[in-house]
């Protein structure tokens, strides 16, 4: 029993605050009131009794909020589940630490937790509050009250399943009153019995009425019910919709694109309310009623997802007026007339503008004989400055929340205050946006005020700050707002200097006091302090004329223009000297350090996008300049690779358990971790620190070394260390006196977790050597050419020493931060810690970026608007390049004459020759545009057929021909790419992008001889694939180079290699001399003229070539039939070919004579291309000239290039051309990057044609921190943003992997995807032997009372899907099923881990069965396919990340014969986004129907039925399994299956 009298202010305010009810006054008076609404409720709560098996059906408005099931309750029956035993302390320990941590991540607790106080007030975690019993006041925990209310005996609780909160199921109970199940269909009719009030009653009695931030679970729900499509949109209507109505589609719209999902489409449903009308209801909501300030958070968050979809067409026509030149009417007439001044086309725009608004004027009255609205009221020039108010207006009340209560962390005014900061600083970072508005906000001086507001200062406004220091940098970046120009250096400090000289202009004229600083230099008065000290001499009266009417920077009217302080603000911060772009990427250390590592308000542990935002940039459409997106870019790569080091990190220390010495009070580790070492004290010595270089501040280089023993180590993992290259980044960790790693914590976040450990410090640092004692053990480059030769030498004994280069950034902040003693930092570190090579590669591409900032962008002119994203996007594709190819060299890419026929459609070809040969080549010739009349009905084709040169007599043997019978859309493609420009292709699973990509470069090289192309991929097994392609095209192997780490895993029979392809060259060398001195020999000349490449080339001219152009003199005019086998010179050279070689007819003997003599040529030429690698006596100058020169086409990984851009831009690495494959997967920067490996010459880049090819319908990059990727959109590739901006791009449109109606599943989201005849024949008319059907959906209910369980946060598993899955592998297996073509995915990574160790325990060593082929996660297996996939989707609560289209895209079109789904039908039965798909899947009974007594190979035809056996469950699965399992042991015994033989006689 608790009294009320003694619970404190805060507790009661908390208590009336929960229920809707004033907070102020004294104490006295809470108590009056609570002990007031508690009696009310106890009396209501008795008057409403009601059965228990009524409960389910008390209405919305007696649902209290309140009675929420507690995710306590979920948590605990979740932890029952996965089998904690309650007699076991240590499991109950373990289970409570892991419902703990689901609980944090709980969108319920989070709401809650924010109405609790700062004074201890109960959160969620105790979930108490008081309650009067029996005329009693009780303390009471939720859960004992829910259960209590529900009427469960005690005994009873634990076994209740809770699927849905109390309030939720008023929800429920609400939409399903006017929901009529028709939730498949795509309509959205108008339903009669709609009913405004309902909305009223989801939005105040479910959604917190906008009094508390509403429940995302709750919203989540709504949105899941398809309420949005179904009836809020259809029944808008925007003159009667009340502000319920608007709100509850924001707060939809915002859940939408919270999950990523497009929520705009629905408002282009035909019939319904257009767009523009709903967003002047937004605009206006206010007019309607006073709005609060969550509901005001609500719309901001909705504004900020609108301007961030401006690729929509009704979104960008609706917003972009709103921000247009009309937004300058509530500019001061001071500031209007300066804005205007600066452009002239502006001046008349505006006078054109103030016109037409005269003349509407003049109309209204004249017709209505009513005025107009004047300009400057309207809200669609005020809403901007209305938002500005709201902020301002939300700083007064969060310097009253202390007063009243409220825990100011999470007061709403500070979520609004942040979220404005967040919408403003997305207005000014899109040109479209910033135009007009960023002259409003400083006008209105925003920035000035919102780093003077109290909150800026304070401990909650920690993320404040950072959004106002981001608002600050968009602010005042030097950028020309009207043209998109960016400023160069040299210009901003001509701008800078020229407005300070202006000022002091001005106050050497006005004010006498200000003489010193009239006088002074530009350099002295450019810092805040200096400004302040000369500015302080001005009385307030004098600060606000200066400011307010000579300079014009604020209204004289403004209620801040009389704060004196405010007014210095703002002069100071418009005459201050500002750093940089290039200077700001400069000073920041490469590698990430413990305040970055441990902040979590920059790098999140878990998304915290749903509940709030953060100060970091956005990857969206476009960028303002070049620097500013390659500064976006850097912070976010870089925040990136800090999150995977932070994990990393917490590991190791996990691991290697750091503990205090209480004997020594030093740090010693309990545990051991394989890639970190303790480092003994003194053991690091920092050894050089070399002068800063001229103009900068740090040192040039700063050189440590570091002691290892490894002698505590196996000989594998010493090994590990061994293999430590150069260039190798290295982290070391000072593990400090806090430890307190042995106790435990509620907080079990990543940098909670670095905390308790002791983390002080981490330094990173780049290898330079590693030396055992005065011996080197391994220094060379990672994949260098020189490497293969060096002899490394054995190390004698176990210790090391590490050579490292520090960042000279971080230690120069360490001087200054210490005041020059260094030891503070390097002293204290402890432990070392190196990283798997692969995933160790953020340095070179945090270099690049600063390479490109300093350097300057070598982006070819055609391309620059294109990726800022801007101008037309139509301008840079190949149709629209002025200088276009008008004829392309086929080769071998069409099979026949008809195939280039059906290969142009709509267009006449017409064949300049004949050719004989059997499978001919084609040149084909298109027509310049001008050429194309206007009454021409069809465009004309001239193609000229050739025969191939014919290659017998080449050492190298006749490549192979081309035997693909490319698609139009292919060949629409090849061309595309052949020619200049940028050229999208978007290729659907099957439609042979990779053939595509080897046939475009096959014709450009055949095209353009004398050009080179950069080849990229993501991947190095997508790299080999498009390179084995490659290979067996018409390209001369010694044109081909293939660089990077996976060049050993090439399935071909030659090294590519760039040591491979030096052998290569030198081998071929010696050969084509050898075939030289033959040559010789027959001419009778010495041999010596083969000795070396030179002289091979004087005997070319002086007996080759000339003996040819005389025998050619005398054919040119003979008559006689043999003159060809009289007079050719080299019939002794091709004795050894069949004889005899000419046969007395002089057309063809001169025809194999001509061959002859190509044959002789080439090989001279072959040979001269060999002269410089014989000139090179240094494999490392053989290779770089390989590179630079001979190679016409070079392949690596988007890594590989960021990691080698410095030596290629050394070496002069030059190419034409650029194809990125797998492109939609590579991220943005990554993508970039190649475009910048070379120098421009003159300021012009080199590069001709860019061609990226992907598919934005499948998964993006990459990005392991969640809030990284759907708050700051970095994983968004390139291909995807050009996409979304309108660049043309070509569809392959025929797939021929998977079976028509497998390709069903998917072919839904993309355009007029068909499938190639082959699909239609050969093993796709087959059914699948064993099965009923070749795709199915199989329903998976609980197994053994269990669905899905999470052992640990986000490593989801289903024990039920897991053994089901398996059970039907080992039924295909006993069938006859190759396990290499059965794959089984999942769509989680706990699934994966769990069904490995089924598959371990039963399949694996068992000789009838065996591991499948993969067994993987959807997102490892992107990019692969095999003949038959079982699939598992795991969830049976939420859908989770399966909702994503671009991830289902991927799982169901992995599979070519036969794709068999396990999950919970009613689950995804409900799912909107992926109904398309489900749809298809669920034409089929849900029970997996088997055919047990067929055997792989099958021969039943598709259109062949057979009477099935359904498999009930995965117990029944197993059944059948042990039945087959026991057939083939007993061989003599039938097959019998009772259910199955009397289904098939009943039958």
């Amino acid at each position: 029993m608790v009294d009320i009298k003694n619970l404190t202010v805060a507790r009661l305010r908390y208590e009336l605050k929960r229920r809707g009810l004033p907070t102020d006054g004294p104490k006295a008076t809470l108590i009056q009131r609570f002990t007031a609404v508690i009696e009310e409720e106890t009396a209501a709560s008795l008057a409403s009794d009601v059965p228990d098996t009524c409960r389910d059906t008390i209405s919305p408005a007696r649902c209290s909020p309140t009675r929420a099931t507690s995710a306590a309750a979920l948590s605990s029956d979740w932890s029952k589940n996965r089998g904690a035993k309650p007699e076991n302390p240590k499991t109950l320990l373990k289970a409570g630490k892991v419902t703990r941590l689901r609980r944090e991540h709980n969108d319920i607790e989070h709401d809650c937790r924010e109405l609790a106080c700062a004074e201890n007030l109960p959160s969620n975690d105790s979930d108490e509050h008081v309650e009067r019993v029996d005329g009693e006041f009780r303390v009471m925990n939720r859960e004992q009250q829910n259960f209590e209310e529900l009427g469960c005996p005690k005994r009873n609780r634990e076994s209740l399943q809770i699927t849905h909160l109390a309030g939720y199921s008023g929800i429920e109970n609400l939409t399903e009153n006017i929901s009529d199940g028709s939730w498949w269909t795509n309509t959205r009719p108008k339903f009669e019995c709609w009913n405004e009030n309902t909305v009223m009653d989801i939005y105040s009695y479910g959604l917190g009425a906008g009094k508390e931030s509403p429940c995302l679970q709750r919203v989540r729900q709504v949105e899941n019910d398809r309420y949005f499509e179904k009836f809020l949109w259809p029944n808008f209507d925007a003159g009667k919709a009340s502000a319920e109505h608007v709100l509850l589609i924001m707060m939809i719209v915002n859940e939408k694109c919270r999950e990523s999902l497009d929520p705009w489409a629905t408002f282009h449903t035909p019939g319904s309310e257009n767009f523009a009308s709903f967003f002047h209801r937004v605009i206006t909501l206010q007019t309607c009623r006073d709005l609060t300030l969550i509901e005001k958070g609500t719309r901001l968050v909705f504004l900020i997802h609108a301007f961030q979809s401006l690729e929509d067409r009704n979104v960008r026509m609706t917003l972009l007026p709103l921000v247009s030149l009309t937004l300058w009417a509530n500019l001061s007439p001071g500031r209007l007339q300066l804005e205007l001044s600066k452009n002239s086309q502006l001046q008349k725009h505006w006078r054109h503008l103030m016109k037409k608004e005269a003349r509407a004027c003049n109309k209204a009255t004249k017709l209505d004989g009513a005025d107009l609205l004047p300009l400057h009221t309207r809200i669609e020039v005020t809403w901007l400055s209305m938002l500005i108010s709201d902020f301002l207006e939300s700083h007064l009340r969060i310097n009253n929340a202390e007063h009243n209560g409220i825990d100011r962390e999470y007061s709403p005014a500070i979520r609004f205050c942040e979220r404005f900061m967040e919408f403003v600083i997305d207005l000014l970072s899109q040109l479209p946006t910033r135009r007009f508005v960023r002259a409003v906000l400083d006008d209105q001086q925003v920035l000035v005020k919102a780093r003077m507001s109290p909150l800026f200062a304070q401990s909650e406004g920690r993320l404040y700050r950072r959004l106002v220091d981001l608002f600050m940098f968009y602010q005042n970046l030097e950028f020309d707002d009207h043209t998109g120009l960016p400023m160069r250096e040299n210009e901003i400090a001509a701008a800078h200097y020229g407005k300070a000289r202006q000022f002091q202009r001005l106050c050497f004229k006005h004010y006498e006091k200000l003489h010193s600083l009239s006088l002074s230099q530009c350099g002295a008065i450019e810092s805040r302090e200096d400004l302040s000290r000369h500015l302080s001499a001005l009385s307030a009266n004098e600060l606000h004329c200066l400011v307010t009417e000579q300079l014009k920077m604020i209204r004289p009217d403004d209620p801040w223009a009389s704060d004196a302080t405010f007014l210095l603000e703002v002069i100071v911060s418009a005459f201050q000297r500002r750093q940089s772009l290039r200077q700001i990427i400069n000073q920041l250390p490469l590698y990430p350090n413990e305040e970055v590592l441990m902040d979590e308000s920059m790098v999140p542990s878990v998304s915290s996008v749903a509940e709030g935002c953060l100060a970091l940039p956005k990857l969206n459409l476009q960028f303002l300049s070049y620097h500013d997106y390659l500064l976006r870019n850097f912070k976010l790569f870089r925040l990136e690779s800090t999150h995977e080091v932070r994990e990393e990190i917490a590991d190791v220390l996990r691991r290697m358990g750091p503990y205090m010495d209480g004997d020594t009070g030093k740090v010693k580790f309990s545990g051991w971790a394989r890639m970190a070492l303790p480092i003994a004290s003194g053991s690091l010595v920092v050894v050089e620190v070399q002068k800063p270089n001229i103009g900068e501040a740090k040192p040039a280089r700063v050189i440590c070394e570091v002691k290892l023993d490894l002698k505590s180590l196996r000989a594998g993992v010493q090994s590990e260390w061994d293999q430590i290259k150069k260039k190798d980044v290295l982290f070391m960790l000072a593990v400090g006196q806090n430890v307190t790693a042995n106790e435990d914590h509620d907080d079990d976040s990543t940098s909670s977790v670095l905390q308790h450990r002791g983390l002080n410090f981490v330094r990173g640092a780049e290898v330079i050597e590693l030396r055992c004692a005065s011996d080197r053990v391994n220094d060379h480059v990672n994949g260098s050419v020189s490497s293969s030769f060096d002899i490394v030498p054995e190390a004698r004994n176990s210790e090391r020493t590490l050579v490292l280069s520090l960042d000279a950034a971080q230690y120069h902040l360490d001087v200054i931060r210490f005041g020059g003693n260094s030891d503070v930092v390097y002293g204290a570190l402890n432990v070392i810690m190196r990283r798997k090579p692969k995933e160790n590669n953020f340095k070179s591409v945090l270099e690049c970026i600063s390479d490109l900032m300093n350097d300057g962008c070598a982006i070819p002119s055609w391309l620059h608007d294109t990726i800022l994203g801007y101008g037309d996007p139509r301008n840079e594709h190949s149709d629209a390049m002025p200088s276009q190819l008008r004829t392309i060299d086929y080769k071998d890419t069409f099979l026949d004459t008809d195939h280039l026929k059906e290969s142009f459609p709509g267009r006449e070809v017409v064949f300049t020759s004949s050719c004989q040969t059997e499978r001919p080549a084609f040149r084909v010739t298109f027509p310049l545009k001008p050429e194309l009349s206007s009454d021409a009905k069809t465009e004309k084709l001239f193609v000229e057929p050739y025969e191939p040169i014919d290659r017998r007599f080449y050492l190298e043997g006749r490549p192979m021909v081309n035997e693909i019978r490319f698609t139009p859309t292919q060949v629409d493609a090849i061309c595309a790419g052949v020619q200049q420009g940028l050229t999208l292709i978007v290729g659907p699973p099957g439609t042979g992008k990779t053939d595509t990509a080897a046939q475009i470069l096959q014709c450009l090289y055949h095209t353009e001889p004398s050009q080179r192309t950069l080849v990229i991929t993501h991947s190095n097994s997508a790299l080999n694939d498009l390179f084995q392609k490659l290979s067996m095209k018409d390209i001369p192997g010694r044109y081909l180079l293939r660089l990077g780490q996976g060049e050993l895993d090439l399935e071909t029979h030659v090294d590519f290699s760039r040591v491979g392809r030096v052998n290569a060259m030198l081998n071929r060398r010696l050969e084509l001399l050898a075939e030289i001195e033959r040559l010789a020999i027959s001419l009778g000349v010495s041999e010596d003229m083969a000795y070396t490449c030179e002289a091979a080339s004087h005997f070319w001219l002086l007996h080759v070539l000339s003996r040819w152009e005389k025998f050619e003199t005398e054919a040119s005019n003979a008559s006689d039939p043999n003159l060809v086998s009289d007079r050719f010179p080299f019939k002794a050279y091709f004795s050894d070919m069949p004889q005899p070689l000419f046969q007395g007819e002089f057309t063809s003997d001169m025809s194999k004579a001509l061959g002859f003599m190509r044959h002789i040529r080439d090989m001279f030429s072959e040979l001269e291309e060999c002269r410089a690698f014989e000139l090179l006596k240094n494999i490392g100058n053989r290779s770089n000239y390989l590179l630079t020169k001979q190679a016409k086409v070079i392949a690596m990984t988007c890594t590989h290039a960021a990691i080698k851009r410095r030596d290629f831009i050394r070496l002069g690495f030059e190419y034409d051309s650029l194809i990125i494959e797998e492109s939609a997967q590579i991220l943005e920067i990554e993508t970039f990057i190649p475009m910048a490996l070379q120098k421009a010459e003159s300021g012009i880049s080199r590069l001709k044609r860019v061609i990226l090819i992907g598919d934005h319908h499948q998964l993006p990059p990459v990005v392991k921190n969640s809030a990284f990727q759907k708050y700051c959109k970095m994983d968004q590739s390139m291909f995807t943003r050009l996409i979304r901006l309108g660049v043309p791009c070509i569809q392959l449109n025929a797939q021929g992997r998977a079976r028509p109606e497998l390709a069903k599943l998917y072919s839904w989201k993309y355009r007029n995807l068909g499938d190639l005849p082959c699909t239609a024949r050969g093993m796709y008319e087959l059914a699948n032997p064993g099965f009923a059907h070749e795709f199915q959906f199989v329903n998976v209910d609980d197994y053994r009372g269990s669905g899905e369980t999470e052992p640990t946060p986000h490593f989801y598993q289903n024990i039920g899907e897991a053994e089901y899955i398996v059970s039907v592998y080992q039924y295909m297996r006993l069938l006859g099923y190759p396990a290499s073509k059965i794959a089984i995915i999942a769509t989680y990574r706990g699934q994966k881990h769990l069904i490995r160790d089924i598959v371990a325990r039963r399949c694996a060593h068992h000789p009838l069965f065996g591991a499948p082929s993969r067994v993987t996660t959807v997102d490892k297996f992107q990019g692969q396919q095999n003949e038959y996939v079982l699939l598992s989707l795991v969830r049976t609560r939420r859908i989770g990340h399966m909702r994503d289209i671009r991830r289902l895209i991927v799982a169901l079109s992995r599979a070519r014969l036969g794709l068999y789904v396990f999950g919970r039908e009613a689950l995804f039965r409900r799912s909107v986004e992926l109904s398309p798909s489900f749809q298809h899947l669920f034409k089929f009974p849900t029970k997996l129907a088997l055919v047990p007594t067929e055997a792989f190979p099958g021969a039943r035809q598709k259109a062949e039925k057979r009477i099935p056996y359904l498999v009930e469950d995965p117990v029944a699965m197993g059944r059948v399994v042990n039945q087959l399992v026991w057939q083939s042991v007993e061989q003599s015994q039938p097959f019998k299956i009772d259910v199955f033989n009397e289904m098939t006689e009943k039958k």
